[in-house]
């Protein structure tokens, strides 16, 4: 399996299983499905509610010697909830004791919007913290912590923008050392992947497929398809492979991780073997200018009249 490389030689593969919207009841078998079948790098977050389930079935997979711990890359998301300098240690060891891990490999601030402890999803302005109450090199010295006190080998961030990472890079004492963000041939972020890799910041992919399996009151009108795109669907057949092979291998090809989700075992595997698939410069030339923008996580619930957040506070202007 390809890795990307951390600064300090730390290797992370770099296809990965996705939890997000894996229902308790599937997560646990998927998880186990994926270690079968090679992965080694798993992608959580504390609001997927079910870092318990992710949890037992990766000690299944250490008492069945399926894997040992330290072969394995997993990953965990800070939620808004805990963006307090004191919330931010404990909400960890709460994902790790849920994961029956000692450490995770990588720790990364969810969003970069903050909500009063204990609120799971800010409705009223209340319910709201704002830069000036919370201000992100406040969260970001707790994550700084957590690495040094050896709970989380690597630190990150996810949904930033450049300013955003600007002012945590220029706050802290460490640079984040991964952004993970919506990325596929519709929202390829050129200038964010461009001075990610200037920093020496690493990329992980979500949402590579486009997310349709994603609650209906998210989605917008006749949005696009990426698995039904016709510059998608001409290479999958050149390559024989499927459309999701051809969307996953994208980000291979740029460098960048990338966390396919599912929960059917064929698919699981045929996502892993995404790597096998070998885009030429003219298949890359052709993703390049597919003719579609569109991003399918906006960001929008986090912007509604009663937050004190702004879309330009999330996403950079392509």
């Amino acid at each position: 399996m390809k890795s990307i490389t951390f600064s300090n030689g730390d290797q992370m593969p770099i296809i990965g299983l996705g939890t997000w919207k894996s229902k308790p009841g599937e997560v646990y078998q998927a998880v186990l499905w994926a270690i079968e079948a090679g992965y080694r790098h798993i992608d959580c977050a504390a609001i997927y509610d079910n870092e318990k389930e992710v949890g037992n079935a990766l000690d299944k997979a250490f008492k069945d010697g399926l894997v040992k711990r330290e072969d394995l890359f997993i990953t965990s998301k800070l939620w808004n909830s805990n963006h307090r300098l004191d919330d931010v240690v404990p909400a960890l060891k709460k994902t790790l004791k849920d994961l029956q891990l000692q450490y995770l490999d990588l720790y990364l601030i969810h969003w970069p919007v903050s909500f009063k402890k204990g609120v799971s999803f800010a409705q009223t302005r209340e319910e709201f913290f704002t830069y000036g109450d919370v201000p992100l090199a406040q969260t970001w010295e707790g994550m700084e912590e957590a690495k040094n006190l050896g709970l989380t080998k690597h630190i990150g961030v996810s949904n930033f923008n450049i300013s955003k990472l600007e002012e945590i890079i220029n706050s802290g004492t460490m640079s984040p050392e991964m952004l993970q963000v919506e990325l596929h041939p519709f929202l390829p972020q050129n200038k964010l992947v461009n001075f990610c890799k200037e920093k020496g910041i690493l990329l992980t992919a979500y949402s590579p497929l486009g997310s349709g399996d994603r609650a209906a009151t998210s989605k917008k009108a006749n949005e696009p398809s990426l698995l039904e795109n016709e510059t998608v669907k001409e290479l999958a057949s050149k390559h024989g492979v499927t459309a999701a092979q051809v969307l996953v291998s994208y980000s291979v090809h740029r460098d960048i991780a990338v966390i396919p989700k599912s929960v059917n075992q064929d698919r699981i595997s045929q996502n892993l073997a995404s790597i096998e698939v070998n885009l030429d410069e003219a298949d890359m030339e052709k993703l390049a200018n597919i003719g579609t923008a569109y991003r399918f996580i906006d960001g929008s619930f986090f912007t509604g009249a009663q937050s004190p957040y702004k879309l330009t506070d999330l996403w950079e202007k392509e």
